[in-house]
Formats: C-alpha cells, sequence, structure tokens
C-alpha cells in the first residue's frame, strides 16, 4: 500500500528508480493504469516488486502464495520471475479488481502460471490444509485486509516448506505504527503481528524498510 518507498524525498526516490528499477514493460504499463484507480495506494512500488523477483530467484520458487491481488502487480512481479512451471495460487474477495489483473496476465502470457480463488483468503487457505498442501509452498506474499494479518500468517507458516518465506506487506503502515496515539483496529493488528514476530521462534527474521514496510519471515526447519 505504497506507491514508493517511505522515508525518501523525490530526489534520491527518483535516483533510486533511475540507477535500479528494470521494471519489464508489461508491469509498468500496469502501474501506470493502475495509478489513475481509485484504490491506487493499494499498489505496492516497483522497487518492491523488483525485490520480490529477486527473491523468488534466490529461493528457486516454484510454487506460491498470494495473500491480496488487487490490479495484480505483485502477482505479475512474481510470475514474471517463476519458471515455466511455476505457479500462484492468488486469493482475493473482488472478480471487479482482478479482472484488471486477469488482463494483464493474459498480455504477459503468464496466466497460466496463476489461480486465481474469488472467496475470503481464510477459506481457501483453510481448504489448502484441508487437502494435504501443508509444506509444498516456496514462497507467500500477505497484502490484504489487516485484522486477518494473524490469520494468513499462521496458515501461510503451515503452508510453506521449511526454508519457504514469508513476504508481509505494509508492516510500517505509513509511520502509523509506530505513533500511539492512533488505535485504530487495521493499526493495531499490525502493531500486535509486528510484535508477535519478533518473539516467534519458529522463524528467522528481516523487516525492510522497503515500500511500506516488508516483513520476510523464513521458515525454520
Amino acid at each position: 500500500m505504497s506507491a514508493q518507498t517511505i522515508g525518501l524525498d523525490k530526489q534520491l526516490y527518483d535516483y533510486l528508480l533511475t540507477t535500479s528499477i528494470r521494471e519489464p514493460e508489461i508491469l509498468g504499463k500496469l502501474r501506470q493504469e493502475t495509478a489513475n484507480h481509485p484504490y491506487a495506494r493499494m499498489q505496492i512500488s516497483p522497487e518492491q516488486g523488483q525485490f520480490m523477483r529477486l527473491l523468488i530467484q534466490l529461493l528457486g520458487a516454484k510454487k506460491t502464495l498470494e495473500v491480496g491481488v488487487f490490479t495484480g502487480y505483485s502477482s505479475l512481479s512474481v510470475a514474471l520471475a517463476l519458471p515455466a512451471d511455476g505457479k500462484i495460487i492468488a486469493c482475493d474477495v473482488s472478480a471487479e479488481f482482478t479482472a484488471i489483473a486477469r488482463r494483464y496476465w493474459q498480455q504477459a502470457g503468464v496466466a497460466d502460471k496463476i489461480d486465481l480463488r474469488i472467496a475470503p483468503a481464510v477459506q481457501t487457505l483453510d481448504a489448502l490444509l484441508a487437502e494435504g498442501q501443508a509444506g509444498t509452498f516456496d514462497f507467500a506474499f500477505i497484502d490484504a485486509d489487516k485484522e486477518n494479518y494473524d490469520a494468513y500468517y499462521e496458515r501461510a507458516l503451515q503452508l510453506v516448506r521449511p526454508g519457504g518465506l514469508i513476504a508481509i506487506d505494509n508492516v510500517l503502515w505509513s509511520g502509523r505504527v509506530a505513533d500511539f496515539q492512533i488505535q485504530d483496529q487495521s493499526t493495531q493488528a499490525i502493531r500486535a503481528l509486528n510484535e508477535k514476530l519478533h518473539d516467534d521462534e519458529r522463524v528467522t527474521l528481516s523487516l525492510v524498510p522497503i515500500g511500506d514496510g516488508l516483513t520476510l519471515a523464513l521458515k525454520r526447519g
């Protein structure tokens, strides 16, 4: 939920984009279209998309999970980095928003890699666990309603393999997590998860200040 990495002024951010971003043309087109969307703030930044593509390649990932699709920038980023036989199970509740995503997946030639499931994500994740898919995913990205972040995290932790990676977006929440006068439900939910993850010995942890804050949780064996 950040069009660029927080805490950078325009001059430095423009320099970052100029010197580091290698954004495929199809991703640039999707980002430009989404910029005109009423909920454009929900799209991840190009530097975060590139970082996630790097993570996918480092992991050698083939099977991934996404909770929260919106117009598809993150799923398209991951799909472009996956091998030809790679798969994403993508969870969202909006057929309207994901119709944009489907169009770009088709244009990019990666639609066959993405299994979009329109339903509350907890239901989809529970169904995957019931099907015996625990421990079979290489990577999971969580970027949906904040009140359910803990529920998504716990299920993702079961679904990823030992050595698999969970990436959780918006953990700095535009700085609101550090302002304890702010006590809305979303902010409290992110704070609570951040505190829980700090002490969670099931994972190796790093919070990276890219985009709106991205927590990386590596599942221990």
